[in-house]
């Protein structure tokens, strides 16, 4: 127990949460003697596979795990959404979050929160004791909050995040170094105000294993020439979940969790291609963006997966009457789960309807259906008029519904049918912090 936690006196108990974005289980698992820490964290406590949510994109991903709700509560469905009644686009970030967070709880109970590196939370909460806020964010200065951590973290070289353009070279040696200097430095920032030992809720994302994963993937699951490089990379991921472990007072309750899974990537499928190709869609000419399709056009895509009617009524140039959308979402659905690779195997694993995957205030950006793809196809979606439906990417690994990895240091932990949901009451639950079940989609998993 440090001194601080001494004279700070009995407040309750706290959580450490460390974010290791996109990592699978089943490369812990199946490796476990390679990483002794996270295999002692299993065996002393609770580990196992969870699932994400739908579409398994970080931008929803995280906003989803951070509030226990889903997309249709946070309002925040991928990398891009689209405005209501428009076909303008943009790019979520922290504040187009619509539910409550959970260090907002924490702090709304009297407690502290260190929030470190969390995707989709620029610009950084002035409401909690100090935020870097994480991906999409410009840069540190505009990132940290209060005034020292900016002035702490430029000083000691952090990082947002990765270069990832490296990873598009033939050679990755200058790409793994990158992604073990931004490791280093964001683990010496963990380290630094882990030991202040001031909060009760420390929450820190290592995104650099998502980077790491969707260069080097297929070289890990298949033997290629950067599998070691991979896996010398996650020994010192280990490592650093070791020394924080050992580091945290017995107060603390570690949690290690990813936000979805990763899987060996064969071919980007442009999905507004091949709605393209089975007349489903049209352009203007020159098109370069979704305001640019057709007034013709009954469907069109953005990504992962996301699938939307051009409805009457809710798009502006809607071609889809009201009174025929089930039977055209039906008809559109059926061609989905027909969609075959360059060889004739199937593409798709199962097509979700937007009135299974999301509920609350927030849905009217929703699509209309999500394709979750079978492993080796990655949906993306272009507004550029190409004729091409599979293509090969630098990238050789991509996200996955299943296989999500939550590690709890508690061993009344039960994973069961457990998915991201359930994370944050769990976390309130380790916090001793009351809150209105009714309030999560998931239940807390202690």
């Amino acid at each position: 127990m440090g001194l601080l936690d001494r004279i700070r006196g009995d407040e309750g108990p706290r959580v450490a949460f460390v974010g290791i974005d996109g990592v699978p289980y089943s490369l812990l698992a199946d490796n476990a003697e390679e990483f002794e820490h996270i295999t002692a964290l299993v065996d002393e406590g609770t580990g196992g596979e969870i699932d994400s949510i739908v579409p398994p994109e970080s931008s929803a991903c995280w906003p989803t795990l951070t509030t226990g709700v889903n997309p249709g509560q946070t309002g925040v469905y991928g990398f891009q959404d689209r405005e209501t009644g428009s076909y303008d686009t943009y790019v979520p970030m922290g504040r187009d979050v619509q539910a409550t967070r959970l260090w907002t709880r924490v702090q709304e109970a009297d407690r502290d929160a260190t929030v470190m590196n969390v995707p989709v939370t620029f610009p950084p909460e002035r409401g909690v004791q100090r935020m870097v806020s994480g991906f999409l964010s410009p840069d540190i200065e505009r990132a940290a909050y209060p005034e020292g951590i900016r002035e702490y973290l430029d000083g000691m070289g952090y990082r947002l995040d990765v270069n990832a353009k490296l990873g598009h070279d033939d050679d990755r040696t200058a790409f793994v170094e990158d992604a073990h200097e931004t490791l280093e430095r964001r683990h010496e920032a963990f380290m630094h105000y882990i030991e202040a030992d001031d909060w009760d809720l420390f929450f820190g994302v290592y995104m650099t294993t998502d980077r790491v994963n969707h260069f080097l993937f297929e070289d890990y699951e298949r033997d290629g020439p950067g599998r070691e490089a991979f896996l010398e990379f996650y020994r010192r991921l280990d490592e650093c979940l070791g020394e924080i472990r050992a580091t945290l007072p017995d107060d603390v309750t570690l949690v290690v969790a990813s936000d979805h899974g990763f899987t060996t990537l064969d071919y980007e499928v442009d999905c507004n291609v091949w709605l393209d190709q089975q007349g489903w869609l049209s352009y203007r000419d020159d098109p370069s963006e979704l305001g640019d399709i057709a007034d013709e056009t009954q469907a069109y895509s953005l990504s992962p997966g996301r699938f939307y009617l051009n409805l009457e009524g809710r798009e502006p140039r809607g071609s889809v009457p009201e009174a025929e959308y089930e039977a055209v979402r039906r008809e559109l659905a059926a061609d989905i789960e027909e969609m075959t690779g360059p060889d004739g195997e199937p593409v798709v694993e199962r097509v979700v309807s937007r009135d299974d995957a999301f509920r609350g205030d927030h849905t009217g950006i929703a699509p209309d259906l999500v394709a979750i793809p079978e492993h080796g196809f990655d949906l993306k979606a272009g507004f550029d008029g190409g004729d091409t439906v599979f293509s090969d990417s630098p990238r050789n690994g991509m996200h996955s519904f299943d296989n999500t990895t939550l590690l709890v240091d508690d061993d009344r932990a039960r994973l069961d049918d457990a998915d991201l949901h359930d994370i944050a009451p769990t976390l309130l639950t380790l916090l001793d912090i009351d809150f209105d079940r009714g309030a999560f989609d998931g239940d807390a998993l202690v």
